[in-house]
């Protein structure tokens, strides 16, 4: 499957090349690009039907087979401990790097008062609390709001063991829920390299290889910024779990691939569940780790955050004292952490930092048009992030080892998947 996905990604980008090169008109580019795309549309629709059911049943199974709420609230409390760490560290090498590189001095923009597009106060503290805290049980999993899915799950969960036998018919009702889900996972799987291909062919008709050319600066110093970040991560891992994290490497790169063609975490999220379990992690450590780290542990989206506002502040001639660097960095630190469910959430955050700190946010027009291929860095990058943090996890709670229901799940998806 991973040399499928990545021959995709090269066709994807040659025939996008080429439609781009030979149609002059924007208009029918537009219009090829919407026609092609509908494969990676099919296919991203298709992981958001089973995102919810997925996240909900292995969640609640996972938990219900904790001894007791304690365990429930120690390993998120271990989990919460790697992400603030994990996020400080992405946001400030982001800003050494920026800093070092100044990708944005040179550009000399004027401040114009053009808007961008981006709502700015799509981060209010009343808007983060109403995607955090679900208002129903069902309307979460319609609109896969996953921390909102998470909460639900949590109580589920811990209620189900604290019932002990008297749940048990209704655990295990669950727990065969989440085989079929896993079952569907496979057979959707089998689409990803025609999604793949889909999504990169439409991304270059219509933006064309010259865009890539043209940002090819910031594009490089980034993806040199998030090499550095993936090498410092897999290097605490090292640290942590020992040799083993090169099989942990080994065993991500597929979904890697899936996030960094599609740039969706979400297009990832079932096969690296998968692929957790064979590593092996105990189901109710990976079900658990990976859905809040899906919405605390975006790694990517914290680097990109401080290097993108930075540039931006370069490209106006801002001159920006330590200080204020700091506290931009602290900010982007609580701001980020409430970007479950909304929409461009980098971009969101970014748009409240700049209005924030009296910096142009127009300045977000200099990366609307290459962030589709940011964010393909970005959700792969999370990928990595969260699946070490899962690791770690479950190694500070001597959970690297398959439950039984586990591998025999794993074995009867082998077939579909391999």
């Amino acid at each position: 499957m991973t040399t499928y996905i990545l021959i995709a990604m090269i066709l994807g980008i040659a025939v996008g090349g080429l439609v781009h090169a030979q149609i002059d008109s924007p208009a029918t580019q537009k219009d090829i690009a919407g026609y092609v795309s509908i494969g990676s549309m099919i296919f991203l629709r298709l992981i958001k039907m089973i995102i919810a059911p997925l996240v909900f049943s292995t969640l609640v199974v996972g938990i219900g087979h904790m001894s007791d709420a304690g365990a429930v609230g120690r390993v998120g409390g271990k989990a919460m401990l790697w992400f603030i760490c994990a996020s400080l560290v992405s946001l400030t090498l982001g800003l050494i790097l920026v800093d070092l590189f100044e990708p944005g001095v040179g550009v000399h923009k004027v401040a114009a008062g053009m808007r961008s597009g981006i709502d700015a106060h799509a981060m209010s503290l009343d808007g983060f609390i109403k995607h955090v805290v679900p208002e129903s049980a069902i309307k979460p999993m319609v609109d896969n709001e996953i921390l909102q899915i998470v909460i639900f799950s949590l109580f589920f969960g811990v209620a189900c063991a604290a019932l002990g036998d008297r749940a048990k018919a209704v655990l295990e009702g669950i727990e065969a829920l989440s085989h079929i889900i896993l079952r569907v996972t496979g057979y959707v799987m089998l689409l990803a390299p025609l999604a793949v291909f889909c999504a990169m062919a439409a991304t270059i008709s219509t933006n064309g290889l010259g865009i890539l050319a043209a940002y090819a600066k910031f594009m490089g110093q980034f993806y040199f910024g998030l090499l550095c970040l993936w090498i410092l991560l897999v290097v605490v891992g090292f640290l942590i779990l020992g040799p083993g994290v090169k099989r942990l490497v080994m065993l991500v790169r597929e979904p890697f691939l899936l996030a960094f063609s599609t740039a969706s975490s979400e297009a990832a999220y079932p096969k690296l569940l998968e692929q957790l379990a064979r590593f092996p992690i105990a189901r109710k450590i990976s079900a658990f780790v990976l859905p809040l780290g899906y919405s605390f542990n975006l790694d990517g989206t914290m680097m990109y955050c401080t290097f993108a506002t930075i540039f931006i502040a370069q490209a106006y001639d801002i001159q920006l004292s330590l200080g204020t660097k700091i506290a931009m960095l602290l900010t982007l630190m609580l701001t980020s952490k409430g970007v479950a469910g909304v929409p461009r959430a980098s971009l969101v955050v970014i748009a409240a930092t700049l209005t924030q700190f009296n910096l142009p946010e127009e300045g977000l027009l200099l990366i609307l048009g290459i962030d589709t291929f940011l964010d393909m860095g970005r959700s792969a990058t999370n990928v990595i992030g969260n699946s070490l943090a899962a690791a770690v996890v479950a190694k500070w709670e001597g959970q690297l080892i398959f439950d039984a229901e586990d591998r025999e799940t794993i074995e009867d998806l082998e077939p579909e998947v391999a």
